[in-house]
């Protein structure tokens, strides 16, 4: 416990911003956007100027000139017009807001919320390169303190599930979520990749007392007491089921290195599971791999995934996101400490502000 409380008291000197650091933006279109709006301003006790009401497409893919007229100068304007373009740290989406950005050139696609984060940067006159990853500059600066102008980039979330009440859910579980139980991270039998090595270091930065480490051939079994986990989901070919048979504490954190599993927000019929890329009939959505908003479904409060390729190099990584939460910082500053690119295709569900007390 005592490397636990050396990252606390560390954390603690980096404590992050509150409800008045958030903006959240609102697709007047979308019903489901409407009521996760209401719901989190309400929740958070947000003010009327935080509050961004964008008109949009519920498409999940839009183009290039679609995200610029119609979602990025819009919320650009909003911060300009409550005079917030410093003091919002986070941006927080809502579901019913687009994606994907597909472009003519696949190298300038991005998701909507990885290229939202460049949004600083873009009023401050940066001319941002739209070809594969920008460099994330929070990107492992577990010592520094999220702030502008120092982090030139805003940190956008968004709340999402299958469902209003799954995403409502998400959120109500970061109230009262305690510093405790495991963290579980489930190597990929008979491989050397970089993940695998990133989940050893993982446990090892983490305390002993806290960690479950399956180093084994077979899928980590149900759990009791899960605040974070981090796995290869269906990449790992042991895998059959949809399901992770974790049981999650209030405040609980996922990631896993899959590069489809934000493809989309649609629900999956119930019967369906994981399959391969060589069998057609086992997809959904265009895809076989697993999917993040079933993590949300059975209970984590925030998770991150890929709404398209990313590449390995380019997912979060598990030893810089869970010494993070785990040390007091908040559920957006440990995931984007953890994630290598921005302008790319990450995305993070849940609610900025979640923290463990």
């Amino acid at each position: 416990m005592r490397v636990l409380a050396l990252l606390c008291a560390a954390y603690s000197l980096l404590m992050g911003g509150d409800a008045t650091n958030v903006t959240l933006v609102v697709n007047a279109n979308s019903a489901i956007s409407r009521r996760l709006g209401t719901f989190y301003s309400s929740w958070h006790k947000l003010s009327p100027s935080q509050i961004c009401t964008i008109q949009t497409t519920e498409a999940e893919d839009i183009d290039r000139l679609t995200y610029q007229s119609q979602i990025a100068n819009p919320i650009a304007d909003c911060l300009r017009k409550s005079r917030s373009v410093e003091s919002t740290l986070y941006i927080v989406l809502t579901q019913g807001i687009p994606i994907r950005i597909q472009a003519q050139a696949k190298a300038d696609n991005a998701g909507v919320d990885s290229e939202l984060t460049t949004l600083y940067l873009e009023m401050k006159g940066a001319h941002i390169q739209r070809q594969g990853a920008l460099d994330n500059p929070f990107y492992r600066r577990k010592d520094q303190p999220f702030a502008h102008p120092a982090i030139p980039i805003y940190l956008v979330t968004r709340l999402a599930g299958y469902s209003f009440e799954d995403a409502r859910r998400a959120v109500e579980r970061c109230r009262g979520a305690k510093n405790r139980g495991k963290v579980v991270l489930d190597l990929k039998a008979d491989n050397d990749e970089d993940g695998n090595s990133w989940l050893r270091d993982a446990g090892i930065l983490l305390p002993a007392d806290r960690v479950i480490l399956d180093l084994s051939n077979k899928v980590i079994g149900p759990q009791k007491g899960v605040i974070g986990y981090a796995s290869w989901g269906s990449n790992d070919r042991a895998r059959k089921s949809r399901k992770s048979s974790m049981e999650w504490l209030p405040g609980a954190i996922a990631t896993e290195f899959v590069s489809t599993n934000a493809r989309t927000f649609k629900m999956p019929p119930y019967h369906w599971t994981l399959g391969t890329w060589e069998d057609k009939k086992s997809h959904f959505a265009g895809s076989p791999q697993s999917m993040i908003l079933d993590y949300v479904w059975e209970g984590v409060s925030g998770i991150s995934g890929n709404v398209d390729e990313p590449y390995l190099s380019q997912t979060a990584r598990p030893d810089q996101l869970f010494p993070a939460y785990l040390g007091g910082r908040n559920l957006a500053e440990s995931f984007y400490l953890a994630l290598p690119s921005i302008s790319w295709q990450g995305i993070v569900i849940g609610d900025p502000l979640c923290k463990l007390e």
